[in-house]
């Protein structure tokens, strides 16, 4: 149904519960899922993706996806080969994260592992992938130091790395930004490199007083790393956390930087195919930088400045006809879901 908003309720209580489903109107429709260990049960949802079509799917990071057809029913669990670790520390992402429904494909996802962009199959029972897109991996990395589980697990640690930012074209191709430049590669839906759209903004050259200030925030980050879940870790993750951090700490406090910080931060493609490209506000800035809008044509459009009632930032999701959907916190400290519709210039 055109509009119809899908909400994963408690994901960022350590867990999401259930799938509550509302119309364009902000009626309720039905609710998927409920907390449990059995199938179409949540233990651990942090991740929901919906296709067009209105199937859906919860990433359970103790339990593999849970599968529930456009009507809302249930219909089958699909597994992660060699996965269910289950724990995960509260710094570490999720196994795939920012899943994204591809657009000219049912129960196809594009995900990302390091720094390659994958297509997704979700239409067995086990996970199939394979990589779409090779993105540029900086030439200042090195290879891990050791061949320890402490050594592989650590790595490291950089400052101001480039990130590898993507989201679906409605052609069946990426749109992705992995270097410290504004620039943007699309790709067809083999995931061959069909264009590079580029402005002219130039990174910003990193300082010594940048360089300490990432240091002491990382390092204050990793003071309150924590383990996520309900109830304490077993014994022998706990041990392995305890013995991983002060080799943490010492990665951090020798990490290297890199000598720019990376323009872009955000990119989101809207139902129509515009790309809206958030820039950095700058290092230590707690304020939202400003969104670049590019046509599906690759026309720059204008840029525009978050902050205001208008547009506090970045939208969370993209639908049709210009609705975009922002969550945000009330004076309570609240998570309050709001619905806007954009103009047509800048859909």
């Amino acid at each position: 149904m055109q509009g119809t908003l899908y909400l994963l309720d408690g994901a960022g209580t350590g867990g999401g519960r259930r799938v509550v489903v509302v119309d364009a109107s902000g009626r309720h429709v039905r609710t998927m899922g409920r907390p449990g260990q059995g199938p179409g049960e949540f233990q651990r949802a942090t991740q929901l993706v919906v296709w067009e079509d209105g199937h859906v799917l919860v990433e359970d990071r103790r339990a593999g996806y849970h599968l529930f057809g456009p009507d809302g029913e249930f219909e089958r669990m699909v597994r992660e080969i060699g996965g269910g670790a289950g724990f995960a520390v509260a710094r570490r992402p999720v196994s795939r994260p920012n899943l994204r429904p591809e657009r000219t494909s049912v129960l196809t996802l594009l995900g990302r592992s390091q720094r390659t962009i994958q297509r997704v199959d979700m239409s067995s029972e086990e996970v199939r992938d394979r990589v779409l897109v090779e993105a540029w991996t900086p030439v200042e990395r090195e290879a891990p130091r050791g061949s320890s589980i402490e050594e592989t697990w650590i790595g490291e640690e950089w400052g101001f790395e480039p990130d590898l930012l993507f989201d679906a074209l409605p052609s069946g191709g990426v749109a992705f930004s992995d270097s410290s430049a504004w620039a943007i590669r699309l790709t067809d839906a083999s995931g061959a490199v069909s264009r590079i759209l580029r402005r002219p903004i130039r990174p910003l050259a990193v300082t010594a007083r940048m360089e300490r200030i990432e240091l002491e925030r990382r390092l204050e980050a990793e003071s309150n790393r924590t383990i996520t879940g309900s109830a304490p870790p077993p014994e022998i993750v706990q041990w392995f956390v305890d013995n991983i951090r002060p080799q943490q700490r010492e990665a951090i406090e020798n990490m290297r930087f890199f000598p720019e910080v990376p323009v872009i931060v955000t990119v989101r493609t809207t139902w129509g195919g515009a790309l809206w490209v958030q820039r950095s506000p700058g290092p230590g800035s707690a304020e939202p930088g400003p969104i670049d809008v590019i046509a599906p044509n690759g026309r720059y459009v204008g840029t525009l400045e978050p902050g205001a009632a208008a547009l506090p930032n970045m939208p969370d999701a993209f639908g049709p006809d210009g609705l975009v959907a922002l969550i945000e916190t009330d004076e309570f400290d609240v998570p309050v879901i709001t619905v806007r519709r954009v103009p047509i210039a800048i859909r």
